[in-house]
Parts: structure tokens; sequence; C-alpha cells
């Protein structure tokens, strides 16, 4: 089987660029404007009240503000008040998780009752490949691999990638970096040591993740249980964090050695100006650039920032087909 390592030439550098919508194609995660549909699956008390604390919230404003959007209720949430900003963080990073959190066979008592334990899958437990959606995204980031691809970044806060390529197939910018909390194995088979991402490919992940906390990056998405988990919510005009300082260092770098980036999913939403600007330094050595995407109003959005570069279309669908095909079948329309 053909790869895009293949198709394009070696000494063109790409890297691959993921937002929202590649995770909406592999998986049916929600986007921005979709956050809010409260499909999540219940563990306990303690989140259903919470859960119904933030329904109440969102009904009033929804009431108030008939024309609003998702970001501007989260920028609300966020500017309100401490507990208002740690339960709307709670729900975003809980709902992302979802997909991913699966029972332990290992029971814990409270209050002298014993309930089954859970957890967000560690990024090696085998069962993550039995999911479909996970699969689906491992198949086309493999397409990708090879000495070309520089790095992956992404403004998503989810797992999907890690669950594809597993520790020894990433890092989050430092190769041998430790992982905080369970070691990486099915929870039913321990081994000595901690965990370690092994991996060559940088993932980079510009507005934090539920995987990472105060301590730093764990080996699962416990943030997404706890409400602990470093993201940066998605509002209009987002503020960069000094916790993703370094983050954006190592994807100015990824560019830098990249004379291609292959987007997908990403909406270029206009008031995303620290994005923007991350991407409009790189308008000098940009050749082409690869728009995965149901939306072609993109196209134009890549045009301004990339005017002299080759810029190709593919809605995500036909990846399904025979995507090294599609790209040798599509033309630039840059011009």
């Amino acid at each position: 089987m053909s790869t895009l390592a293949e198709w394009i030439s070696p000494e063109k550098k790409y890297c691959l660029f993921i937002g929202a919508g590649f995770s909406k194609w592999a998986i049916n995660l929600p986007t921005a404007a979709e956050l809010f549909d409260y499909d999540i699956k219940l563990w306990g008390s303690r989140e259903t009240k919470k859960l119904e604390e933030l329904k109440k919230i969102k009904d009033a404003w929804d009431r108030e503000n008939p024309s609003g959007n998702p970001e501007e209720f989260i920028r609300l949430m966020i500017e309100s008040s401490k507990k208002e900003k740690q339960l709307v963080t709670w729900y975003i990073a809980r709902r992302l998780a979802d997909p991913f959190i699966a029972e332990s066979s290992i029971m814990t008592t409270y209050y002298g009752r014993k309930y089954q334990q859970r957890r967000v899958m560690m990024f090696d437990d085998t069962r993550r490949l039995k999911i479909a959606g996970i699969i689906k995204a491992k198949n086309f980031i493999n397409s990708l691999l090879g000495p070309p691809l520089q790095g992956i970044i992404t403004t998503n806060y989810d797992l999907l990638v890690e669950y594809a390529l597993g520790t020894k197939g990433f890092n989050y910018g430092k190769k041998m970096e430790m992982l905080y909390g369970q070691w990486a194995m099915p929870i039913r088979r321990l081994r000595d040591g901690p965990v370690f991402l092994k991996g060559d490919l940088p993932l980079i992940k510009l507005h934090g993740s539920i995987s990472k906390t105060e301590k730093g990056y764990c080996t699962d998405g416990r943030g997404g249980i706890t409400g602990r988990a470093l993201i940066i919510p998605p509002t209009q005009n987002k503020e960069i964090m000094n916790f993703v300082s370094l983050e954006w260092r190592n994807a100015e770098n990824i560019l830098k050695n990249s004379s291609t980036i292959i987007f997908f999913g990403f909406a270029f939403n206009q008031y995303d100006l620290n994005i923007l600007d991350l991407l409009k330094k790189t308008e000098s050595w940009i050749k082409k650039v690869i728009l995965i995407n149901r939306n072609p109003q993109i196209i134009q959005y890549a045009k301004n920032i990339w005017p002299s570069a080759e810029i190709i279309f593919i809605y995500p669908d036909d990846i399904d087909k025979d995507f090294i095909r599609t790209l040798e079948n599509s033309r630039d329309i840059s011009t």
C-alpha cells in the first residue's frame, strides 16, 4: 500500500495540523458548536449533580441569548467565578474523554459501599484497538508516517492521536519524557518502572490536553474525569497560557522545518488570532497546503495566508475510498 510519505517528494518535508473536525470524522467527538449535547455516561451522584447544575445555568443563558454561541457562554462561565470556571472546564474535558472511559476490574469502597472503578483508558491499553474510531484515525496517520513527517500539531484536547500511536509512536516534544499516573498497560497486568514516551514523532497540543495536569503529562486522560485537566477552553480570542508556552515554541520549529502543511478538520476560525498569527509567519516558505475539510469556505482563508502556495482541497469522506489517489487526482486551486 502506498503512503503519503511516498507521494510527497522526500525533500519536501510536511506536517499535519489537525482540528476538531478530525476527531469528529474519526470518532464523532463534538466540535465547539456541538459541545453542549450532554452526551456522557454519568458515574455517580457527584457527576449527576454537576451536570444538572451546568444544564440549569446553560438553559437560563440560552433563554436570554437565543442567538448566542457556545464560545460566548464558555467565556461568561470562565469570567464569572472560580466555581463556574471549574464547572464548565470539567464538563468540556469530561465530554471529550467519555468515549474512552472504561470500567476497571478493581473495586473501591466508599462510605461502606463498593463501587467499580472507572478511568480514561491508558495510551497503551489494548482495549483501545477495539474502538473503530481509533482504528480509523490510526490508519490515516499511518498513511503519513515517514521521514518527511516533521510532527503533528493540534488544537484538540482529546486523546485520539495518543491512542492511535501509543507511547512508542509519539512524544509531546521531547523523546523519553516520563509520564505521570498508572503504568501503560491493561490494569490487570502491571509492569515494573514508569512509562516513557519512546516515539520519534512530536505531537504538539497548542491548547492543552485532558492528559495534562499540574504534574505534567499523564499516561491517560484522568483530567477528563477529575476536572483538573489543563486546557484553554474554546472561547473567542483565546489567551495563550504559560502551561503551553513550550508547546507553541515546538510548533514553530515544526512549521519552520516543513514546506507542506496538511490541515485536517481545522476551521481557520478568524477569531483565533494567535493561531492565525502563527500560521502567517510561514507564508514565505510554505509551498503546498492540503485542506481536508467539509467546508470549502476555508479555501479562501488559506489563500489569504499563503497567496503563493499550491492549495488542494479534499472532502474527508473521500479519504475512506483512496486517499492517495484522491491526492494524485486533485488539482491546484490556489489561482
